[in-house]
């Protein structure tokens, strides 16, 4: 439960940081000046975070996991103490947002690598659904209350209590006890180069039978979901006349629908043939991102995103919980690096192509497009015997 516990405070912080974030820089430049102080993490995250897994497997997911909330908190309370004294520059914001993708980069494989030290094997489907359960309350909590902190005092305010809820985490983190893994044995230490790691890494990825493909399942949802359910439901919700409201009910009932699941895991810890149940789950999916272009009002949407939440929540959490018990544990933190890397850097990449796509030919064709995109990994998993097969211990 500290381990929970200390996820869940560094993930409000993260909502709150991004919520100071995006309002200091509007306030203080254009905005195409604030999208791109917005977007400048994404770089260095995205170019580093092979190397992030890297330094992960080498010096373990804790010990990095600490060091990069305790880089976050300090870099977060630096700003805010600065915000106090004098008013917000661009220059400052774009250099916070760097420091952050920078830590990033490292902070996520070693996020990703950690239930295993957490939990035994058997148990890593249930600790899937805790991750969800937390990361769906720190959505709904967390903007609030930057907005909160925000209208109180300003984005300095924001900004010092992100710091703070990040650095509740550390001493939780380092207070949970950590279950011992095997090293690599594979390599004398040393003659092992971080470069040398890496390709170690990528060459254990591409030989093995349901890590290579359950990744590349990964990149094909994740690049059919996340246009349309970001950038597409605006434009969507724009164009029927929903308004914000309208919106804001149907990504609440997406959230509704991936909490119910996350809780449902947490309860139940395993699932029979997850490998099955995951494609199934994606198809399921993608057939209800192409309805949701159809839906002929806000109830309908609503509906229509509560099955994608579910069925997308049960199909994330099923891969996840697959990368974490079919890695060898010397490769783990490399493992979460790639799956990173192709959500968090391929898959963004579809929200500007799905905004001028729906500006060229309407949201009916481009959400049906998505969804064949994101079905392609449903057919690829089940295509695949050992992914197909693939089961969570017991």
């Amino acid at each position: 439960m500290r381990w929970l516990g200390a996820y869940t405070s560094s993930m409000m912080g993260d909502n709150v940081f991004y919520m100071a974030l995006s309002w200091a820089a509007v306030r203080a430049g254009t905005p195409s000046q604030a999208g791109l102080v917005m977007a400048v993490s994404a770089v260095p995250r995205a170019l580093l975070m092979l190397g992030g897994g890297v330094v992960a497997d080498r010096f373990g997911p804790r010990r990095v996991v600490i060091g990069s909330d305790a880089v976050r908190c300090a870099a977060v309370l630096t700003v805010a103490a600065l915000l106090f004294a004098a008013g917000p520059g661009l220059w400052l914001l774009a250099l916070l947002a760097v420091v952050f993708g920078i830590v990033d980069a490292v902070f996520m494989p070693a996020v990703g690598a950690l239930p295993a030290r957490v939990t035994g094997r058997d148990q890593l489907a249930r600790v899937q659904g805790m991750r969800g359960l937390a990361i769906r309350f720190a959505h709904v909590v967390g903007a609030p209350l930057g907005g909160l902190a925000v209208a109180l005092g300003g984005s300095a305010t924001a900004f010092a209590l992100a710091g703070g809820l990040i650095a509740v985490s550390v001493p939780l983190l380092i207070s949970v006890r950590m279950r011992e893994l095997p090293p690599d044995d594979a390599a004398d230490p040393a003659d092992r180069t971080a470069w040398r790691d890496l390709g170690d890494g990528l060459r254990y990825i591409r030989g093995h039978r349901v890590l290579a493909p359950l990744i590349a399942a990964i990149a094909l949802g994740d690049l059919g979901f996340v246009g349309p359910l970001n950038v597409g439901l605006a434009l969507l919700a724009d164009r029927r006349g929903w308004g914000a409201s309208g919106m804001g009910w149907v990504l609440a009932a997406f959230g509704v629908g991936a909490g119910a699941v996350g809780l449902l895991l947490t309860l139940r810890g395993r699932l029979a043939r997850a490998g099955t149940v995951a494609a199934v789950a994606i198809l399921g999916g993608a057939v209800a991102i192409g309805a949701l272009a159809l839906a002929p009002s806000v109830a309908a949407a609503v509906g229509v995103a509560l099955v994608i939440g579910l069925l997308a929540g049960l199909s994330g959490s099923l891969c996840g919980a697959l990368l974490q018990t079919q890695s060898d544990p010397a490769y783990l933190g490399r493992v979460t690096a790639v799956a990173g890397i192709v959500s968090l850097g391929l898959a963004p990449l579809s929200m500007p192509l799905t905004a001028a796509a729906i500006g060229w030919w309407g949201t009916g064709p481009v959400f049906a497009t998505s969804a064949a995109v994101s079905g392609l990994a449903g057919v690829l998993a089940l295509c695949v015997r050992d992914l197909r097969r693939a089961e969570l211990p017991r």
